[in-house]
């Protein structure tokens, strides 16, 4: 730092700019100008964030169906929602066809049948399945029944091999 030519350090003055106290409030001079956003869920790069849930796009592109029913195709059953329940489930349902060899594991060179393990994920799933009979939406439900029933069918077209 230069000092000016009388021999006393030039006084440097700093100002915080920063949005957020240390706490983590927003500072008064900023109140007016920043609001809180409601918290969005962040999701990979690799997966493509849709913003519709499954229902509209299924009505936009079909129409509603007759007399009320749920006429969906096998695809549309086995779709996620996007519902935090069903992204959680979808994380154990994944799980089971790794288990089942059907899915690479990112730490593993080759599929893997693990027998066992694939049981008691299949186990695990249905223990869910029952304990929220009645609280899921029909996506939800959709999507739960779907992916269970070609996990049993999996499990037993694999140990038939075995």
């Amino acid at each position: 730092m230069q000092t000016p030519k009388d021999g006393k350090p030039k006084e440097v003055k700093v100002t915080d700019r920063r949005i957020f106290t240390p706490e983590g409030d927003i500072r008064e001079e900023f109140r007016e100008e920043i609001k809180p956003a409601d918290p969005q869920i962040t999701r990979p790069a690799d997966k493509p964030v849709e913003t519709k849930p499954a229902q509209e796009r299924r009505e936009k592109d079909t129409g509603p169906p007759p007399e009320g029913e749920r006429r969906r195709t096998m695809a549309e059953r086995a779709e996620n929602p996007g519902t935090p329940f069903s992204d959680f489930v979808q994380q154990l349902i994944a799980q089971a066809y790794m288990f089942l060899g059907m899915l690479r594991s990112p730490h593993a060179p080759k599929p893997v049948v693990d027998v066992a393990a694939a049981r008691d994920m299949i186990e695990i799933l249905t223990m869910l399945k029952e304990k929220t009979a009645g609280n899921l939406t029909p996506d939800e439900e959709d999507f739960l029944s779907t992916h269970l029933g070609e996990l049993k069918l999996a499990f037993v077209q694999r140990t038939k091999t075995i």
